[in-house]
């Protein structure tokens, strides 16, 4: 586990929580249950837990199916009396050629319903997304709990 201060200059500090290897379906129920475990254990409502958990379970299918697998890391954020939960997915996949088109409703490179990045954008406080091909792709979402 690490602990930083103020890494961005923000006033907020962060703290790695959990580490997963994303490479099987197994280890993406692993994540989902430490990012709903974290969510209540941080006072976030059931409504926000569901919003997030899902964004979460869609973001790592996203790693495992397209960038071949990857990694995810939790993280704790902490600034001022608001509390957030950061996740960080990481693959060294084929990344996304056009980034504005795969986050448009509907686009899909494989089977599914085109809903993944678009849709776990619109469930995040926050969402960044860094990919090109060849590359890899970094998605780094947050939800701020609500007062």
């Amino acid at each position: 586990m690490a602990f930083a201060f103020d890494m961005n200059g923000t006033g907020a500090s962060e703290q790695t929580v959990a580490e997963v290897s994303l490479r099987s379906d197994e280890e993406i129920v692993r994540l989902r249950q430490i990012v709903r475990d974290q969510a209540i254990a941080h006072g976030f409502s059931l409504i926000e837990q569901t919003k997030f958990v899902t964004a979460a379970s869609e973001l790592a299918r996203n790693t495992l199916q397209h960038g071949g697998g990857g990694d995810a890391r939790v993280e704790v954020l902490t600034a001022g009396v608001r509390v957030g939960l950061r996740l960080t997915f990481m693959d060294r996949g084929p990344g996304i050629a056009d980034i504005d088109r795969a986050l448009q409703d509907g686009f899909t490179s494989g089977n599914g319903l085109g809903l993944g990045l678009g849709g776990s954008r619109r469930l995040c406080d926050e969402f960044k997304i860094d990919s090109s091909p060849g590359n890899g792709t970094t998605v780094t979402i947050t939800k701020w709990k609500v007062r």
